[in-house]
């Protein structure tokens, strides 16, 4: 077959066979026959297939060309809506077949988030819609996004927001225009862009698109590769089924049962070491940060692949699986930059296909196996078309985790149907991207996990296999200006490289989804001699309440979680907490508390790799997490999800992910100093009230899987230093202090201290009065606004009524960045930031449009 096939390939059109004996007619120009060939299914709705040859499900084919083809597609619709509509565009591609192409259709748009429709339903995660796909073989599509206001357009939720469709073919339009009519109904907007690789439509559907799109009163337009119609004679259908049933009857006949008996050959494992905060596909949400984060692990990881395979072999097949289709698309790509071998890449599918070993045919052949990922809808086969016979001396096989099970590797398994055909079969795993809060389903008894099974859940991380090798902790004063036995700082020195930007850059870059909040760093604030003066005075005031905050939570964490805790603070704001909370230890028990500082990043977790290094050097039973404060408890549910990921993915476990803070205001603790919303003055400053340490970064092209999270150390601010400072005032009021802890720690070990809740309920609720409609841009409490003043870009301010000294320093924050005060009754916070709901330089108001600067 292979030769035959390389000797016809540019003379029989892989078409001919189906077009000579149904009469099919594929109408275009020359392109279009080198784009389509022609093969049969058992279908009753429709007997013909339309074959892609560069759309990499059925026909192997360069992974490049592959690729290049939705990203040339990405920059036709980039070029028709502009660059301001692209850079607020969303992409939906189809599953399975238009995965991987609507994922390459978005990385040519460049800054657009995708989302792919899937087959496999998750538990926890709410659908955002469904449609039929009406001549498919598989008709239902799921749309289970993680963000459930992605398909509702941009960061603000603009309904101008194009949203861009992408499907392999576009025959009659029906699967397309059906779900624009249902998203339409939830999320109507102005304009839609349907793309294709082919526009396939008879001249009687050409004129549907216009009448639709008047129908709902939105624009819309049709980008296609290619175009052409097939001509289809009458009572084909039949025919095409009675052709079908007939091929099949013959090879039968001579098929032998069960197949050749073939020895099974050993599968090499590859470890890929996927970036952890990358999900594996678009079936919950792709974001530009994602692919920010996956571009600079593609070559390394192509170069373990390189390595597995050794220097051997010729022909090489990445062959995908199903509905993952980017990920090993871009493996394949990068792999094919770095061997001499001819690279070609497929996937595996649903669809049943008849195969003929005919140059005119374009379905050479095809491997029959189970499902091997527990589907919802049951067992059932599974196919790869065009491997066998295909000359590949090896073959990548790529799937996600949830897909690696005993029914991949058994005796009718993928794994083993490929070793006839091949000399070396690879796999490499991705890990199944779950979103927090959703069950993974475990696989049937039937379907037992090839390895021990545990629920995948989001974003696990590479395992560091031995803690030993992680460096020791950062100390000062060669890094921070604490005393070197206040902190060690489980982090990697990044003071030399340059992480700041503009205040209002970050904001439209974090808002847009352009970037994370921890890739970046804000430009230190350099605090007037009139806020140096107010924070003294604060300061002054505040430093015997502190100190009696700083007394009750360590004695209650003393008294329940034994005499000689590991105080492990969340940098960096936990940190002076941390600090004192030792000294207090210290002081009055004559204990020396180990204290380390590790860094927990909303979105993405704690440094997993801090934790192993904690391990192997303390009992985790013994860690008590510490921070300044509570807002809303988004850090604290994230460091419950983070020691939950943590423990399924390395197997460490003993980790209490209860926090311990200074002041719990927003009811979301059990262990606290006080449930009092107070100024504690380390909150007024950034870096120069926190040992000069910036707050900690997550990039990926700086943290590597086996590092810890970066920071720097601002040396160059000593002269504004007032860590010390703030330290020894609050410490030199622990004596007078010690009377009133004592009673209060009894009256709290006696007292109910569970959570509320309290705080997030109000933000909720102050979130949906002011039209803002996102959680996270609500941060509540006095040392949460004094962030957003400080870091971000505000809004306004509410303030609690009547509220006194502890807002000194937020007038006046809020006065020098022009930004109004708004007192309010019936706030549980003294006071409440709101960041600007849709930030854009210039941006005022609510609805994000822009003014002339005064």
């Amino acid at each position: 077959m292979t030769g035959q096939r390389k000797e016809t390939a540019n003379v029989v059109w892989s078409g001919s066979w189906v077009a000579e004996r149904l009469g099919v007619e594929l109408v275009g120009d020359g392109e279009l026959r080198e784009l389509l060939g022609l093969a049969l299914r058992r279908n009753p709705k429709r007997a013909h297939l339309l074959v892609s040859n560069v759309l990499g499900k059925h026909v192997p084919q360069r992974p490049s060309v592959v690729y290049g083809a939705g990203v040339e597609l990405g920059h036709r619709v980039r070029e028709l809506l502009g660059e301001d509509g692209a850079r607020h565009a969303v992409v939906l591609g189809y599953a399975e077949t238009a995965t991987g192409l609507g994922h390459a259709v978005a990385d040519g748009l460049g800054s657009a988030p995708y989302l792919h429709s899937t087959r496999r339903p998750v538990e926890g995660v709410a659908r955002a819609g469904g449609f039929e796909e009406s001549h498919s073989h598989a008709t239902s599509h799921l749309l289970l996004p993680e963000d459930p206001d992605l398909l509702a357009g941009d960061a603000g939720g603009s309904t101008d927001a194009t949203l861009v469709l992408v499907d392999d073919e576009f025959s009659t339009g029906n699967t397309v225009l059906n779900t624009i009519r249902a998203l339409h109904e939830l999320y109507p907007r102005k304009r839609y862009v349907i793309v294709a690789l082919v526009d396939m439509r008879s001249p009687a559907d050409r004129g549907r698109l216009a009448e639709f799109a008047e129908e709902i009163g939105a624009r819309v337009d049709l980008v296609a590769r290619n175009k052409g119609t097939v001509s289809l004679p009458e009572g084909v259908l039949e025919k095409g089924q009675a052709l079908v049933a007939e091929q099949e009857a013959a090879q039968a006949l001579t098929e032998q049962p069960g197949g050749a008996a073939h020895l099974p050959r050993p599968c090499t494992r590859i470890d890929l070491q996927w970036p952890a905060e990358v999900p594996d596909g678009g079936r919950h949400g792709f974001t530009p940060a994602h692919r920010a984060l996956l571009e600079p692990a593609l070559p390394a990881m192509a170069d373990r692949i390189a390595q597995a395979l050794g220097e051997g072999p010729r022909r090489v097949l990445v062959l995908g699986f199903e509905e993952l289709m980017y990920a090993p698309l871009r493996l394949g790509a990068a792999l094919e930059e770095r061997i001499g071998a001819e690279v070609s890449y497929s996937t595996t599918t649903r669809s049943p296909v008849l195969a003929v070993d005919h140059p005119g045919y374009a379905i050479r052949t095809r491997l029959v196996f189970p499902a091997h990922d527990d589907p919802a809808d049951g067992p059932g086969d599974r196919y790869a078309y065009n491997v066998a016979g295909g000359d590949f001396d090896a073959v990548v096989l790529v799937v996600d985790s949830t897909a690696d099970t005993d029914a991949l590797h058994g005796h009718r398994g993928l794994v083993r149907q490929l070793t006839p055909h091949t000399a070396h079969v690879l796999l490499a795993v991705v890990p199944s991207y779950v979103p927090p809060g959703a069950i993974a389903a475990e696989p049937s008894p039937s379907y037992a996990p090839h390895r021990p099974h545990r629920p995948h859940r989001p974003h696990r991380p590479h395992r560091q296999e031995d803690p030993s090798m992680l460096p020791e902790p950062l100390r000062g004063p060669a890094f921070s200006s604490y005393a070197p036995d206040e902190v060690g700082w489980l982090l990697q020195d990044l003071s030399d490289t340059q992480l700041e930007a503009p205040t209002e850059e970050r904001e439209e870059a974090i808002q847009s989804g352009g970037a994370h909040y921890a890739e970046s760093l804000p430009v230190e604030y350099q605090p007037s001699e009139e806020y140096q003066d107010l924070f003294k005075a604060a300061l002054d005031l505040s430093a015997a309440r502190i100190a009696r905050a700083v007394g009750t939570v360590t004695e209650t964490v003393l008294a329940e979680r034994g005499p000689r805790p590991v105080l492990v603070s969340l940098a960096r704001a936990g940190t002076p907490v941390g600090v004192l909370m030792r000294r207090w230890a210290h002081l009055r028990h004559g204990v020396d508390l180990p204290h380390y500082a590790v860094s927990i990043v909303r979105g993405r977790g704690i440094d997993a790799n801090a934790l192993r290094w904690l391990a192997a050097h303390h009992n985790p039973a013994d860690v008590v997490f510490v921070d300044g404060w509570t807002g809303k408890g988004a850090i604290t549910r994230e460091l419950a999800a983070a020691i939950a990921e943590f423990e399924d993915s390395d197997g460490t476990e003993g980790f209490n992910p209860e926090i311990a803070v200074l002041a719990d205001p927003g009811g979301c603790v059990r262990t606290y100093g006080t449930r009092e919303d107070f100024l504690i003055p380390s909150a007024c400053l950034n870096s120069t009230v926190s040992g000069l340490i910036s707050r900690t970064v997550l990039r990926s092209d700086l943290v590597g899987p086996d590092d810890f999270h970066g920071a720097k150390f601002y040396r160059e601010l000593a002269g504004s230093d007032v860590s010390g400072h703030f330290l020894d005032t609050v410490t030199d009021r622990f004596g007078e202090a010690a009377d009133a802890v004592e009673a209060e720690v009894k009256e709290l070990l006696a007292a109910d201290r569970a959570p509320t809740w309290e705080g997030w309920a109000a933000v909720e609720r102050i979130s949906e009065e002011y039209g803002i409609h996102d959680v996270n841009l609500v941060k509540p409490g006095v040392g949460e606004t004094t962030r957003v003043l400080l870091r971000r870009v505000p809004w306004k301010i509410l303030a609690k009524r009547g509220a006194g000294a502890d807002l000194g320093h937020i007038r006046l924050l809020a006065q020098q960045r022009g930004v109004p005060v708004e007192e309010v009754d019936e706030l549980p916070y003294t006071c409440v930031g709101l960041i600007h709901p849709k930030y854009t330089r210039g941006a005022t108001g609510a609805d994000g449009k822009a003014v002339e600067s005064k």
